[in-house]
């Protein structure tokens, strides 16, 4: 009987334990709701966090704490609307590339970096986006500069230079552009509408040559801060040396001058072709040591494409490794596309300067050619003039092009050849007097 008592009331403890854990208190229920209110908010800041992670949010309300790729400071027009221009930039750089054939090869990865560049919050040009990886691991140490030189070196023909080496002339008066930009950006700062220094100057003269890698070159040892405008400036001009310099070549010469018909002097030897460029870098290692990272790296494409005897070195320079580097250096070139670093007042100036610097090069060449006929000896078409600005093959091609719209028959992209190798190599002197003097 105790037993069974014991036990009634031990079930009856139970039952009631049990009654009172299934009917929540007081405090219980208020926690339940509290947990389903904040499920609830939860939810709606994951809706309005996605929101406000949306590009158009970043443009239409752009965040004042954001930065550039490099720490600085962004207006607030540079977040957004800033953007939105240089989309619409690259969109017509990707026209003319795709419509107009204007140096796809070159444009189309520099506009898609710079369509990349300026999409919002995902910081692709950042120091550890992937364009500011590329960029950091081969612009700013002028690794890719010195490799594009080596597969142009594989790729050119010193044999129209050497053949007629008073082409020379031609593409040394093209360079005349490079040193009246550096008395223009002088200038500029003397009078008060800009300030750079001799050295920034310097640099952004170079772009009169026409020659992205050696303007990248010299910027990264006298002005790095400014090597993303210098370095998109060049590159673009390169790009539309089919826009800038036609009009230029016709305005200069006449109907009669377009159609003067070029020979061949003589047959240039193997030997002389293997002698060529070790005799060009022992001159520069001579005199001009500051130049010989970019000739020596040009003569050693050279040099390794006349031996005849490293077939597949060279089909890798003039392929394969010149093709891989201009996708990353145009991606690299594109980062700084971005309107932060593109649309200040000091990449404006430097886009001036450095269409100005780009068409006298050009005049200065074709004038060039117009006093050397004044003396016996050769006619020389004044449109190669033009090829004198280091845009390689661009601008020898572009000569070709013009000659043959005034008569068929007229084949110039050879006899061009010749002022452009020969600008290929002023531009790099230049930029190695520069920078001994002013380093």
């Amino acid at each position: 009987m105790k037993f069974f008592v014991l036990k009634l009331l031990a079930l009856i403890l139970f039952s009631f334990s049990t009654i009172h854990a299934s009917a929540p208190s007081a405090d219980e229920g208020a926690s339940t709701h509290k947990e389903e209110t904040y499920q609830s908010q939860s939810f709606s800041e994951m809706v309005g966090g996605f929101l406000a992670s949306t590009g158009i949010n970043a443009v239409l309300n752009p965040d004042p704490d954001e930065m550039g790729a490099h720490g600085e400071e962004m207006s607030d027009f540079h977040k957004s609307w800033g953007r939105v221009l240089m989309i619409f930039v690259t969109f017509f750089l990707f026209w003319l590339a795709i419509k107009k054939g204007f140096e796809p090869l070159l444009l189309l990865p520099i506009a898609f970096g710079g369509l990349l560049a300026n999409i919002p919050i995902a910081g692709i040009a950042g120091e550890h986006g992937f364009l500011g990886v590329i960029y950091n691991m081969g612009l700013a140490n002028e690794m890719f500069p010195i490799l594009i030189f080596m597969g142009v070196g594989a790729m050119t023909d010193f044999g129209p230079l050497l053949s007629n080496p008073k082409t020379a002339l031609l593409g040394g008066a093209a360079q005349f552009g490079i040193f009246g930009t550096l008395v223009g950006a002088v200038a500029l700062t003397q009078y008060g509408f800009a300030d750079f220094t001799l050295q920034q100057a310097s640099a952004i003269s170079i772009i009169g040559g026409a020659d992205g890698p050696t303007s990248i070159f010299i910027a990264t040892k006298l002005a790095p801060e400014l090597l993303g405008a210098i370095a998109v400036a060049s590159y673009s001009y390169m790009a539309m040396v089919p826009i800038i310099q036609p009009p230029i070549m016709r305005a200069l010469t006449t109907d009669a001058e377009r159609k003067i018909k070029m020979t061949t002097l003589r047959h240039v030897s193997r030997l002389e072709k293997l002698v060529f460029p070790i005799m060009v870098l022992s001159l520069a290692i001579m005199v001009l040591p500051a130049a010989t990272p970019l000739i020596g790296a040009f003569m050693f494409g050279n040099f390794l494409k006349e031996s005849g005897v490293v077939e597949r070195l060279n089909d890798t320079l003039q392929n394969s490794l010149i093709n891989t580097v201009t996708i990353f250096l145009g991606l690299g070139v594109g980062s700084k596309l971005a309107a932060n670093e593109f649309l200040v007042p000091d990449t404006m100036f430097i886009m001036a300067l450095g269409i100005i610097a780009f068409s006298v090069g050009t005049a200065s060449g074709v004038l060039m050619a117009k006093v050397m006929n004044i003396f016996p000896g050769h006619k020389v078409n004044p449109l190669i003039g033009s090829a004198g600005v280091s845009a390689v093959p661009m601008a020898a091609r572009v000569s070709n092009k013009v000659g043959m719209e005034y008569d068929r028959t007229n084949m110039l992209l050879m006899h061009a050849m010749g002022p452009n190798v020969a600008g290929v190599i002023g531009s790099a002197v230049a930029a190695g007097v520069l920078i001994s003097l002013f380093q």
